[in-house]
């Protein structure tokens, strides 16, 4: 595909996250969002700059540093590292996460402020206010809770109902109450300044029109700020009677400052100006922060492209970003830039209730942080279901579905199986073979449909069109069999691998955005990397980008691989989804039962199987043990386990034998296909998750070069289905016609330098000794 050169720069923002609490899966969408499309915007060629922060100003942290005896200043230090510590975790890459609570931001706010005084458009008015004479502290809109007046939702908040989404004001509420203490506020009056945005709603207006087509705005995004214009706007209060925030510059309101809500947006420029200062205090190469924010006024932005703002919010936010941020911006007589593309999402719900971080219901980061699992594998669910037109609920069944089915079972099988393909069976070379133009029409056609979708930042879409390329290559792996046509058509199995490899690259580069973790991995196995270029890098990293879709050149080997994500089994989904019920209050109660129900199973007396002495083991396996070789003819998965695989096994009495093994973890069905196994015969039948099982394939253990676990069935490929397996120079004993578990393992089988033992004395089959290949000392189960 072609790389863009001399196209509009690209600003990405994402909603500032309140610094008071913990961000939950929920809050992280607009972040994790934004990273996605900063990280397209850089492999497809554009300069993009991606900046977020902490909003740490208003109400919501004096009240709650309060809670936890804290000054505000010393609750947003503590909340910004977990915020920080988290979207690392999370491997977000921000050009800049900063904080409102700076130098910059007061700056910028209050010299905005006096630009829309100056120009007329700040008014003042003496308004009725709820106060508390219990807190004795007038209420943010935000921290009163009562009945909507336009709904009758009976939680609605003074600022907007959650329920019909109306903007309110507080005095509006029925049956307000004081949301910190409970009681009943009182109104008394006080005087604050108010933005005229009637004033301004003409040239709004006019710029909403044009800007909504243009940047192709959302549904929701247009009929929300229509509604607001039609319904004909008002001046809005922009301070507060607050401690902690930005100083109002104006005399009278020396005990004010301004409204969370004026100076949060203005944040954003204001972190873009905090980091050129941190990069100018660091005598690094900046950059002049008002070529992205005042084009016009910066010698830096005469040789530049215009910029356009892509911004990511949640629903809630929209009026703030398409009526107040923008007004603010007008009024001031300076031509910022404003907003291009709006990328707003619905509600992501929890199981059966919402997503909150005021009660703690749901999965947080340092819930994910903590789960042991991968950082991208919560990126893929996120935007496998990104709540894009509606909302979407969260459940821990739906989360083990998606992830075991598409991400391993479809992506991740395809990387894993072609790439252990061409380590086994082409000695880690990828094989030289002509294009398959048929294949690679598919291929591109649905490459293309992502390119466009992510232009404009559908990345929903765009993410499902990975797994339809990587579901066809699934479809010509089976269709072409390589296991068979290796040895019956060469050069249809090397075609086949060979554009398979070529498939796998772009996919990876399709899929950083989304799991960069992830496609970096499988890229180094390729001896490659993914070039993601900076604003500011004087030159370009080397590596692999978007303009790299669809180039099959370049690729030589494959070096040894493993398994990236591991799947998720039902017991632990389930353990998950009782872990992350109720409230993170009820959570911390959980621990003192757990211990209670650990101590209770340790009582419990354990069935101890005895191993016999060494020297009488080969005597109990000749009397007892009946092995002999079979073949593996279908392998599927236990539907009822995440583990188990049934095998059909060809054993030589001519009646389908079925066995199960617990190999689902370690091995995929075509590395057992068609393999000569050395099968327990004689073990009594048991029923595992509703299938019996006659038999057991045995295997043995070992670690990788990564201390990995991982197995290695015994195999004898030479000898036909039904051949017993003896130890050497013993006969052919007739065997216990039925042994229990116990009987089997009274005898412990090792590998020893390769060599599979019983008391020190080899098996073999057909006459032949049975090896190991990649255990040299093991255990066999």
């Amino acid at each position: 595909m072609e790389n863009i050169k001399n196209l509009n720069r690209r600003l990405v923002t994402s909603a500032l996250p309140y610094v008071n609490n913990i961000p939950h899966l929920g809050n992280l969408i607009q972040m994790l969002s934004a990273d996605v499309f900063a990280r397209f915007c850089r492999s497809r060629g554009y300069e993009t700059l991606y900046v977020c922060g902490t909003d740490e100003y208003g109400t919501a942290t004096e009240t709650r540093a309060v809670e936890e005896k804290k000054t505000p200043r010393e609750l947003c230090d503590y909340y910004y590292k977990q915020h920080d510590e988290i979207y690392k975790w999370f491997d977000i890459a921000f050009d800049k996460f900063g904080r409102t609570s700076n130098e910059e931001c007061t700056e910028i706010t209050q010299a905005m402020f006096k630009d829309l005084d100056k120009n007329g458009f700040i008014k003042e008015h003496t308004n009725k206010q709820l106060f508390c004479p219990s807190c004795q502290m007038f209420l943010a809109d935000r921290y009163v809770h009562g009945v909507c007046p336009k709904c009758g939702f009976e939680d609605a908040r003074g600022d907007q109902c959650d329920k019909c989404g109306s903007l309110l004001d507080p005095v509006e509420l029925k049956s307000p109450r004081c949301a910190t203490c409970g009681s009943t506020p009182e109104i008394r009056e006080t005087r604050h300044l108010y933005i005229d945005l009637p004033s301004i709603s003409k040239n709004l207006d006019s710029w909403m029109n044009k800007t909504s087509k243009e940047g192709r705005w959302s549904d929701n995004a247009i009929n929300i700020t229509k509604a607001w214009i039609r319904d004909g706007l008002n001046e809005r209060a922009i301070t507060r009677d607050l401690k902690w925030g930005i100083p109002v510059p104006k005399a009278g309101y020396e005990n004010k400052v301004f409204y969370v809500w004026f100076n949060a947006p203005i944040g954003y420029i204001s972190i873009t100006k905090q980091l050129a200062d941190e990069l100018i205090a660091a005598s690094k190469p900046s950059f002049d922060w008002k070529s992205w924010w005042l084009p016009e006024e910066s010698e830096e932005a005469k040789n530049k492209p215009p910029v356009d703002l892509f911004q990511f919010i949640g629903k809630d936010n929209i009026p703030f970003h398409t009526v107040i941020f923008p007004c603010s911006q007008i009024g001031s007589g300076h031509n910022f830039t404003k907003l291009f593309h709006m990328s707003s999402t619905e509600y992501l719900n929890y199981e059966d209730g919402k997503f909150s971080k005021s009660r703690g219901v749901g999965v947080f980061g340092t819930d994910a942080k903590e789960s042991g699992i991968k950082a991208d594998a919560w990126r893929f669910y996120i935007f496998y279901n990104r709540p894009e037109k509606q909302d979407y609920q969260f459940t821990w069944k739906e989360f083990r579905e998606r992830y075991n089915g598409e991400l391993i079972g479809n992506l991740g099988n395809l990387v894993n199986r072609t790439l252990l393909f061409v380590q086994k069976y082409y000695d880690s070379k990828i094989p030289d073979a002509p294009v398959d133009e048929k294949l690679w029409a598919q291929v591109k056609e649905h490459e293309a449909k992502a390119t466009d979708y992510l232009e404009w930042a559908n990345l929903k879409d765009a993410f499902h069109e990975v797994f339809v390329i990587s579901d066809i290559g699934n479809k010509a792996f089976q269709d072409t069999e390589p296991w068979k046509t290796r040895e019956t058509d060469p050069e249809r199995a090397a075609k086949l691998i060979h554009n398979l490899c070529y498939m796998i690259k772009d996919l990876m580069i399709m899929a950083h955005p989304y799991m960069p973790q992830f496609a970096e991995k499988i890229m180094s196995y390729f001896g490659k990397k993914i070039s993601e270029p900076r604003f500011n890098d004087e030159q370009k990293p080397e590596g692999l980008d978007w303009s790299d879709l669809g180039n099959t050149e370049g690729l030589s080997e494959v070096s040894p691989t493993e398994v990236f994500f591991t799947p998720l089994d039902l017991k632990t989904m389930e353990a998950f989804r009782q872990k992350f019920s109720g409230t993170q209050k009820d959570r911390n109660a959980k621990p003192a039962e757990k211990k209670q129900k650990k101590e209770k199973k340790q009582k419990k007396e354990k069935k101890q199987i005895e191993v016999l002495p060494f020297e009488k083991q080969a005597e109990w396996f000749n009397e007892k043990i009946d092995l002999k070789v079979a073949k593996i003819i279908k392998v599927e998965n236990n539907p009822e386990s995440d583990k188990l695989y049934i095998e059909t096994l060809d054993d030589g009495s001519g009646t389908e034998r079925i066995i199960q093994s617990g190999l689902r973890d370690f091995l995929k069905p075509e590395e057992l296909l068609g393999k000569h196994i050395i099968l327990a015969s004689n073990l009594a039948p048991r029923k595992m998750r509703g299938v019996e099982s006659r038999g057991m394939l045995l295997a043995a253990d070992y670690k990788d070069e990564n201390g990995k676990d991982c197995v290695e069935p015994l195999e004898a490929p030479w000898a036909i289905p039904g051949t017993k397996v003896v130890l050497e120079c013993s006969p052919e004993n007739s065997k216990a016609e039925q042994i229990q578990a116990e009987d089997f393992f009274a005898v412990e089988i090792k590998v020893l330098e390769n060599k599979v033992q019983i008391g020190g004395k080899s098996l073999t089959a057909a006459g032949k000794q049975i090896s190991t290949v990649k255990t040299k000392n093991g255990n066999v189960h």
